[in-house]
């Protein structure tokens, strides 16, 4: 086995960089409005602290990349094939029982569709979770449980905006395509469906990351009431720097073997963090989310599939970013436009836009007219 030293390099880099503290998915625990006008994307690139986080993680994706091309690239894999060896012979066994117990899970607290911020008064979709639970531990009903993921996020369309329900569709899809891959006999498709869980899970960071540059206001009664999160540093350098974490670590998952397994540990640690202060609803909201990092960090595939003769090059990993961040930017701002117009949604939130009202275990509340999420109160 590999000595510690000989990994200790993209680690300590990879620990320094995500020196962030745990963030929850913000419609879980704060007031918000969808359609309300983003912030300008010239403010966002004219943020010194936006390129200071991007500076970072490129420094951070460029050394493990040195270590990946190293003599020591080798051992820093067998090392960590060595570590998570055990999971990996049974991670098939391991995502089905997770996927499973998720959505057991979201069964028994009820009223929801997918995450804790799409809400449902219907019954029968909490029984449609515990079918899709049950159906996963069949190779031969697991297809039919993908295909009602895909039925959960296109029922959720009834009653929430489609630009809403963009920032689940990347997860449910890769999960869904997960399933139907899994049981296939034919080993081409098959040999795709670990690739289709990190891509589906890579996505869809990279789209909720956009929300802290977006809306950012949206974030600041959870630093108020939790200001330990930001480790002590102003809230207007700590938001952007953590969606520059959240969106390069899920750009990570995408690039070379030792930069995706790295990016998944940092993003473990993240959400695992997100825990302590944010509770159980974290814990099931994140759930799936978690299982696939846990995935990507075991694979020991060591091989890169997408645009491989790229990926092998340094500047590509500056180029990358930037392109991506342009692709994503475009798509989140260019579909709200499409959707809300230029001035956005601007009248009072609902019941649907606002998921919090004041109770004790939301206690931001309601807010006024001139503030974000719900409607006064009088």
């Amino acid at each position: 086995m590999p000595s510690r030293h000989q990994i200790g390099l993209p680690l300590a880099v990879g620990a320094a960089f995500v020196a962030f503290p745990a963030w929850a998915h913000v419609k879980w625990f704060a007031p918000y409005i969808v359609g309300a006008p983003p912030q300008a994307i010239s403010t966002v690139l004219g943020d010194p602290w936006f390129w200071t986080g991007i500076a970072l993680v490129v420094v951070f994706f460029i050394l493990t990349r040195l270590v990946e091309i190293s003599p020591f690239g080798d051992k820093v894999h067998d090392a960590l094939d060595w570590v998570t060896g055990p999971l990996w012979r049974r991670l098939d066994d391991y995502v089905r029982v997770t996927v499973g117990a998720f959505f057991v899970a979201v069964f028994a607290v009820g009223g929801v569709y997918l995450t804790p911020d799409l809400k449902t008064p219907a019954e029968w979709v909490s029984w449609l979770q515990l079918l899709i639970a049950a159906c996963i531990f069949s190779r031969k009903t697991m297809p039919l449980a993908g295909i009602g993921i895909l039925a959960l996020w296109l029922l959720a369309i009834r009653d929430y905006d489609l630009f809403h329900l963009f920032d689940y569709l990347a997860l449910g899809a890769g999960v869904a395509a997960y399933l139907m891959l899994e049981p296939s006999k034919n080993e081409g498709w098959r040999s795709h469906r670990f690739e289709a869980l990190r891509w589906g899970l890579a996505i869809a960071l990279m789209w909720s990351s956009l929300e802290k540059f977006a809306y950012p206001d949206w974030f600041y009664p959870l630093v108020v009431e939790k200001p330990f999160l930001t480790f002590g540093m102003p809230r207007d350098v700590f938001i952007p720097m953590a969606g520059v974490a959240e969106f390069t670590m899920g750009f990570g998952l995408l690039w070379t073997p030792l930069i995706r397994r790295l990016s998944a540990i940092a993003l473990i640690v993240i959400f695992t963090a997100a825990v302590w202060p944010f509770g159980r609803v974290d814990l099931i909201g994140h759930g799936l989310i978690m299982a696939i990092l846990v995935a990507v960090a075991c694979d020991q595939c060591r091989v890169t599939r997408f645009l491989p003769s790229l990926k092998v090059h340094l500047p590509a990993i500056p180029a990358g970013i930037a392109t991506a961040l342009v692709v994503f930017a475009t798509g989140y701002w260019g579909l709200h436009l499409a959707f809300y117009g230029a001035e956005g949604f601007t009248g009072p939130a609902t019941v649907e836009r606002a998921t919090h009202s004041h109770n004790a275990e939301q206690p931001h509340g309601p807010m006024s007219d001139t503030g974000i999420g719900a409607p006064p109160t009088k």
